[in-house]
């Protein structure tokens, strides 16, 4: 996804798009929470691997074009720490619920949150929703 993005970059609608692309990333966890299948859990996995992708890309064009400069340093190291320390407790959180209620509603409860999390910024942040280009405003 990452080659593709350098070829055919996101020109529009990027608020909806970062939206749409963690809602996607929900419904793959879903799907391969539940599947029994082995290729449509790998095609779960890839299609959620190339969401993903593109929910980074535009999170991190935008922390760094909405930043005022003067606080772009501060930001992108706070930026850092919490994207590092939140891998480290989604991977806790993970284990721990994999432990209480086994693997697969682990994942399952995984892509219903991403889901419910993807729907409820969509309302509770429309300015984001409805950010239109990936460029220095003004």
């Amino acid at each position: 996804m990452s080659g593709v993005l350098t070829r055919r970059p996101l020109r529009r609608q990027v608020g909806r798009t970062l939206l749409m692309a963690e809602a996607l990333f929900g419904l793959c966890m879903l799907v391969f929470g539940l599947s029994g299948s082995f290729w449509l859990s790998l095609l779960a996995l890839v299609t959620s691997g190339a969401a993903d992708t593109v929910s980074v890309v535009v999170r991190q064009t935008l922390v760094q074009l909405e930043t005022p400069d003067a606080m772009r340093g501060r930001v992108s190291a706070f930026n850092s720490v919490f994207i590092g320390a939140s891998n480290q407790l989604g991977e806790f959180e993970s284990g721990v619920t994999a432990e209480w209620w086994g693997p697969v509603r682990s994942v399952v409860l995984g892509g219903v949150g991403t889901l419910l999390i993807a729907a409820g910024w969509m309302r509770l942040f429309p300015v984001l929703a409805k950010h239109d280009r990936l460029e220095r405003p003004g």
